[in-house]
């Protein structure tokens, strides 16, 4: 269940059902946990579910495998990465790259990305071209 720093568990958990906290183990064989940058695969984890005052909430102790996910176009996370690195937006820089130069050098988000290319994406080298 979870550690108590030396208490006894079945004191732990008798304290928390005072408490109002209902403690389950469950028996779960797999749990994936969908992000977008892809999935986490736990194959035979230990799942606690924990129930306090009407909220749900679940632990999950063990080692993921990341598993590339197929979003929308058929495309995985990881050449969906591929691409933003490649420059998936517009005029080959990243949007988010675009803004961060802009708002660290306080210059136009066009004059920014103009610089960028000039670095190929180098965001370093155009922050410091633009201070």
């Amino acid at each position: 269940m979870f550690g108590g720093g030396g208490m006894n568990p079945r004191k732990m958990k008798q304290m928390m059902k005072q408490m109002g906290i209902d403690v389950e183990e469950l028996d779960a064989e797999r749990v994936v946990v969908e992000t977008a940058d892809g999935d986490l695969v736990f194959e035979n984890p230990q799942v606690t579910r924990m129930d306090a005052q009407g909220q749900q909430t679940y632990q999950i102790v063990g080692d993921p495998d990341e598993v590339a996910d197929a979003g929308a176009g058929g495309a995985s996370a990881v050449e969906s990465a591929d691409a933003d690195e490649e420059g998936g937006a517009a005029g080959g820089i990243p949007d988010d790259d675009v803004a961060l130069v802009a708002e660290r050098a306080g210059v136009p988000e066009s004059t920014a990305r103009e610089t960028l290319e000039a670095h190929d994406g180098d965001l370093a080298a155009a922050i410091a071209e633009l201070e």
